[in-house]
């Protein structure tokens, strides 16, 4: 879910509303972890794209057959 109270600088929630665990703790929706989801209201913008880089990766590596890494 997206943060409704973020202000307009900060880096949106990739949330699609498609949430389900894998094995591995990981939304097959965003591609973040539980952590990772459990905390993006306390991150803070630098912490928020890093978080959407290792999404990126889990997402290319699911493309590719290789399961997700925390």
């Amino acid at each position: 879910m997206e943060d409704l109270s973020a202000s307009p600088d900060s880096v949106n929630s990739p949330c699609v509303r498609n949430c389900c665990l894998d094995d591995q703790d990981i939304c097959l929706g965003c591609y973040r972890s539980i952590t990772e989801i459990t905390g993006w209201s306390a991150a803070d913008n630098h912490q928020r794209n890093e978080i959407l880089k290792r999404c990126e990766l889990r997402r290319e590596q699911r493309k590719c057959g290789k399961p997700a890494r925390s």
